[in-house]
């Protein structure tokens, strides 16, 4: 692995820690953190009351960078993801489910973006 590889991976870990504690200070309860498959991957997988997010986590220089940078094959990678979630979890089958961005930029706060994309891509 080269040395910008893994600095690349150490930010998006950082990350995805920052919005980790975020999101639990919002009130949501993690179910999965880099839940992998063979179609795809999902940052955090989350609950809050009976809703599902999966959450792609991204980090960039600006919010606004951070929120384009998901593209449309990304977002159908983690949508294939949570559908192997969600066979495997009954209790989040039976709810609602989304799909959610959390920009992280320098000195901001990190974006909570729900709903933020469409899991029919």
């Amino acid at each position: 692995m080269t040395r910008d590889r893994r600095a690349s991976e150490a930010a998006g870990r950082g990350a995805e820690l920052i919005a980790l504690w975020y999101l639990r200070l919002k009130g949501w309860r993690l179910l999965a953190e880099r839940y992998r498959t063979p179609v795809g991957e999902v940052d955090l997988v989350m609950r809050k009351g009976s809703v599902t997010a999966f959450i792609e986590v991204k980090a960039r220089p600006s919010l606004d960078g951070a929120v384009e940078s998901v593209s449309p094959r990304q977002a159908r990678r983690i949508a294939a993801a949570a559908r192997q979630f969600l066979a495997q979890d009954r209790e989040a089958a039976r709810h609602a489910c989304r799909f959610d961005i959390v920009a992280v930029s320098p000195y901001h706060w990190p974006r909570h973006i729900a709903n933020a994309f469409d899991g029919d891509q």
